[in-house]
Parts: C-alpha cells; sequence; structure tokens
C-alpha cells in the first residue's frame, strides 16, 4: 500500500501539542517528504519552546512509523529564536541549528552552530560512543565542493577492502549525495524487523547514503538539526554488522554534519581532499583546523586532480597548479597522503558507476588510491580511540 502526505498529515492530526491543540493546527509543521514509505517531517518551533516540544516530535514520529505502508519515519526538531533574544546559556542542541541557505520570516533568525554571533562560548561535552560492531571510523572531508571528495572517498575504501579490511561507506552528504551514481546503485535498502536498515553490498562495502531513501531529483533543503538527525539515524540504525572501518564521505564545508559526526561517534580520524589552486587550499586549511578544533585527529591531506598527463603526446600538465596541498600538509603538521591525477579514465568509470580500484585494479590509478589507503591504515592501525571531545559552540 502507497502512503501518501494525506495518510501523513491524518496521523499527525491525532498528535497535541503542548498547548492540546492538534499538530496539524499550530502551523509548525514546515517540511514533510514521502519517498516510497520514508517519511520525512520536520517542526519548526521557538528556540525557548523545544523542551515542551520533545515529546510531540517523538509522538509525532511514532504515529507516522504506524500509518500503513510507512517503512521507515524521521522527524526533526528545529528551534529558531526571535532576533534580538536574550542570549543566556541555552542547551547545547538548541544551538546546532545551523541554517543552510535558508530564508526566514521577519524579524527570525537560525541558531548558529559555529562564529556568527557575539555571544560568549560554550562547552558542550559529546557522550560520543562507539557504533557496536565498527572497529574504526574515518571522515573523509573537504573545505569546499568539486574537488573530488566522494570519489576519493569511494576508492578509499575500495582501497582500505583490498588490503583485506571488511568496510562499510557512509555517505554522509544530505544535500548532494553521490555515492548512489558513483557505485550505479539503484535500489532501495531492505528493513530489518521494521526498524532498522540493511546496507546495500557493492563491490565488497556495505554502503548507505541518504541518496538511497530519497528521489534523485528531490530537492534536500533540510534545516540543521534534520542533518543531524538524519545523520544519527543511518549511523546508528543500520545493520552495519563487523566492520574494521566505516568511511564517512562528509558534505563540503565545516558545518552541523562534522559537527554531528565528532559528536555521535569516536572518529579515528579525518582525510583532507583539496586541489592544488590556493582558493581549494585555504578552504582545506580551514577543514584541517576544524577537526583539531573538536579533538578529531587529521589523518593526512590527498592532493586531487594533481596533475594532468596527455594521453596523446603524454606530456604532464600542471592545470591548477602542484604541490600545493602537500605544502599544505607540511605548514599545518599533518602527513601528506598522496596526489592522484586528473584522468579521463578516472572520470569516466567514477560517472558510470565503476571505480577505478575496483574495476580496473592493475591500473596505475588503482595503485595510487591503494598507496592512499595503505598510509591511512598505517596512521589509524594500533591508535588509540578518542574520548569524547569538548566542542566550543558559539551561539
Amino acid at each position: 500500500m502507497a502512503v501518501g502526505k494525506d495518510e501523513v498529515l491524518s496521523a499527525l492530526a491525532k498528535v497535541r501539542s503542548p498547548n492540546g491543540a492538534p499538530l496539524t493546527g499550530e502551523k509548525v509543521l514546515s517540511d514533510i517528504v514521502v519517498t516510497d514509505g520514508k517519511v520525512f517531517v520536520s517542526i519548526t518551533v521557538d528556540a525557548a519552546a523545544v523542551k515542551a516540544w520533545e515529546p510531540v516530535r517523538a509522538q509525532a514520529e511514532a504515529a507516522v512509523k504506524a500509518v500503513p505502508g510507512v517503512t521507515s519515519a524521521l522527524v526533526a526538531l528545529t528551534a529558531e529564536r526571535a532576533a534580538g533574544a536574550g542570549k543566556g546559556p541555552q542547551p547545547a542542541h538548541q544551538a546546532q541549528g545551523h541554517n543552510q541557505g535558508h530564508s526566514h520570516a521577519p524579524g527570525q533568525g537560525h541558531q548558529h552552530a559555529h562564529g556568527h554571533s557575539h555571544a560568549p562560548a560554550r562547552q558542550a561535552t559529546g557522550a560520543a560512543t562507539g557504533i557496536p560492531g565498527v572497529d574504526a571510523i574515518i571522515a573523509v572531508a573537504s573545505g569546499k565542493g568539486g574537488v573530488g571528495k566522494s570519489t576519493t572517498a569511494v576508492n578509499l575504501a575500495l582501497g582500505l577492502a583490498a588490503l583485506g579490511l571488511k568496510v562499510g561507506l557512509l555517505d554522509a552528504d544530505i544535500y548532494g549525495p553521490s555515492i548512489p551514481k558513483l557505485l550505479d546503485i539503484k535500489q532501495k535498502p531492505e528493513t530489518i524487523g521494521g526498524t532498522r536498515l540493511k546496507p546495500i553490498e557493492k563491490y565488497g562495502l556495505k554502503v548507505m547514503s541518504i541518496g538511497f531513501l530519497i528521489d534523485e531529483e528531490t530537492p534536500m533543503i533540510w534545516r540543521g538539526p534534520m542533518v543531524m538527525s538524519a545523520l544519527t539515524q543511518m549511523l546508528r540504525e543500520v545493520e552495519w554488522g563487523k566492520l574494521d572501518v566505516m568511511v564517512v564521505d562528509m558534505p563540503p564545508g565545516t558545518g552541523d554534519a562534522q559537527l554531528t559526526m565528532a559528536q555521535q561517534v569516536p572518529l579515528k580520524g579525518a582525510v583532507i581532499v583539496s586541489t592544488p589552486q590556493d582558493l581549494a587550499l585555504i578552504d582545506a586549511r580551514r577543514g584541517v583546523a576544524m577537526f583539531k578544533r573538536v579533538s578529531v585527529p587529521v589523518l593526512g591531506v590527498v592532493e586531487n586532480m594533481s596533475y594532468f598527463v596527455c594521453p596523446e603526446c603524454n606530456t604532464r600538465s600542471d592545470l591548477f597548479g602542484h604541490g600545493g596541498a602537500r605544502h599544505e600538509a607540511e605548514r599545518q603538521g599533518v602527513p601528506f597522503l598522496g596526489e592522484v591525477p586528473l584522468h579521463m579514465a578516472i572520470r569516466e568509470k567514477s560517472d558510470a558507476g565503476l571505480p577505478v580500484v575496483a574495476t580496473e585494479p592493475e591500473g596505475p590509478h588503482a595503485k595510487v588510491y591503494r598507496d592512499i589507503a595503505a598510509r591511512v591504515l598505517e596512521q589509524i592501525k594500533g591508535g588509540p580511540a578518542r574520548s569524547a571531545p569538548k566542542i566550543v559552540i558559539e551561539a
């Protein structure tokens, strides 16, 4: 039985707000997405009322899950505050809703998780607990988009698997999931017992992505708390099984997803991907600084699109400059993991869902990624698990 938006609204109408009114009559439902039995709902309330609304959020999620045809449900609570409101200490979870390109009603401002306010910094102690069965979790990140981070994440995961490890790949790029295309995965994940998702297996990897649950053309217009809820669900409500390492493809930038990962799981470290030109390196520098700030070790820097070798004349050209990422790694005091060339084969294979490490394992490009994977493994092998960090949050 296919479920639609009307059935979801009908279920939500039976949930009462803190005022005793039907939830659907309170003008707080800002996002409802229904796709193949997967339901995503956003409730937007004033920041001061978050504590009173949290039980309502839980009841709403339970009500939606009970709708026939719903296979999974995620209800996120988004906190906003009026402009000029008092900036005294607030619970950390209220301060983490970073607005991702959304406009606000006049006189409203969304609470930011970093650096846009003059309120004093606060510290929140994260209780970062591991994922059962997963020995190590590493993040692949970049300071900006368009540097080949997802391609690197896929081939790094495959490179680690080629070294004999059991590897999972989590696509945490909520706004622009690329893993379904890069691995040519079109099927939807199965549910286990109606409560947990089964990762899809491809090329020996266990894979999960929000892109498996949402149509490719559906715009991901999600506020910060929805991002954090979705990430937590993909981390905690997926049957990952026994993994030696989980590779997490992060969204570009330094925002909610990065903070959520640092708070939710004990990351072994982060791999930063950059291209050689100065503009990308500026953003990569921010990425390194952000992970250092939340006490996540930086495993190293990868220089992607490092150079181009003409297939006709075999002449090498440094289209974006060369060596910038290596010099930045040295300046930051972090390892340099390697150079990946700009090559047609890597691009064509990636677009076709045929990553070079899996489909051309004896080729020179696969060797580059395997060498990077070996250096990453050396960084995390035998290293102590990171304790939960103290994260400084600007209100």
